[in-house]
């Protein structure tokens, strides 16, 4: 059974990177390449000399840099149970393991020019692939400090922009004018805005199971079709999902709050809203997509506050595997969101 969890995809600053991730993946190879040509620039006499101290570097670290990648990515699941300083241990044990290997395996190909101390110039590279991978780790430990900010900032967003005032105090006016006429209706509104909110001020993990996010939408809907009736037309086109899809809290039911309050309740015959949701290879597809009034009936511009929370956290969470597209027609609005499938675990 799935349990909601986090998915530690930008990690905290006690914790290792995850070398799953295709962000944290590139930026290793842009630094470490930078890192490379800084080397370079270093070793240089003059300016015609750099070039020839790049193809002396490049041949020893390209490969390691490939090597320890791979060892990184097969090894994740163990590096991410170890604590940070330990976790460093290991890593410059093998990135120096690496480096020995590939420097005497690769012959004279990897020698730089003009030097007959090998041994002299193996210490040398090991110490200059140490410096690399400490400076990259120190890089990563800032990164994910001030991301760790970003995302406690984002947290208190999300508990003020979970479900808007407007929200409260119409399902209350609902409420009101159906307590005395269909008071076990009025009831049963209470009992699920009630679960509502008890879940919108919880503290919630980074993800949670997808059929607990659809849960809790459908009781936002209900509260929704009760105070706007046949008005409020929803569709859900839900292919065969695995028990595993997990999405962050909060994440479906802002959307479709914003389609209700701008697509479906400003036209007078009401609206449709479609909600798609499937497996597209590796990754899980969510689209929202609703009917929007042929001419406006009042200016609702709206602060966006909810959907530009939910692309701060998809970029918080997945970094580059995360995708967040809005098409804005005139007669339909469609946010679709791209997550990985499946989660890496922590």
């Amino acid at each position: 059974m799935n349990k909601p969890r986090s998915i530690k995809q930008n990690p905290s600053a006690e914790a290792l990177p995850n070398f799953r991730n295709l962000g944290i993946v590139l930026r290793i190879l842009l630094l470490g390449n930078l890192m490379m040509l800084l080397f370079a620039l270093a070793s240089a006499r003059n300016w015609g000399h750099i070039l020839s101290s790049v193809t002396e570097i490049a041949p020893i670290f390209t490969p390691v840099f490939l090597l320890v990648l791979v060892a990184l990515w097969l090894w994740q699941p163990r590096l991410s149970k170890l604590p940070f300083r330990e976790g460093v241990q290991w890593l410059n044990l093998l990135v120096a393991a690496v480096m020995v290997l590939t420097y005497l395996l690769g012959g004279d190909l990897f020698h730089p020019h003009g030097t007959d101390d090998n041994a002299f110039d193996l210490v040398r590279f090991v110490l200059l692939s140490l410096v690399t991978c400490n400076t990259l780790l120190l890089y990563f430990r800032v990164r994910a400090r001030v991301l760790a900010m970003a995302l406690h900032d984002a947290r208190l967003q999300v508990l003020r922009a979970r479900i808007r005032p407007h929200f409260l105090f119409n399902t209350l006016n609902t409420v009101l004018a159906i307590v005395r006429s269909q008071p076990k209706l009025a009831e049963t509104a209470l009992e699920d805005m009630s679960d509502l909110f008890r879940v919108a001020m919880a503290e919630l993990p980074d993800l949670v199971p997808l059929r607990h996010e659809m849960e809790l939408t459908k009781q936002y809907l209900a509260l929704e079709n009760m105070r706007l009736g046949v008005r409020l037309q929803v569709d859900w086109q839900v292919a065969d999902l695995p028990e595993d899809v997990l999405i962050p809290p909060f994440m479906l039911q802002p959307l479709l709050e914003n389609a209700v309050y701008h697509g479906v309740e400003p036209a007078l015959e009401g609206g449709r809203i479609e909600i798609f949701m499937q497996l597209q290879g590796r990754a899980f597809q969510l689209r929202v997509e609703n009917s929007c009034p042929p001419t406006p009936v009042h200016s609702r511009a709206g602060n966006k506050m909810a959907l530009q929370n939910i692309r701060e956290r998809l970029a918080l969470l997945f970094d580059v595997e995360a995708d967040y597209h809005v098409l804005h027609e005139p007669a339909r609005y469609c946010v679709t969101i791209t997550l990985p499938y499946p989660m890496v675990q922590e």
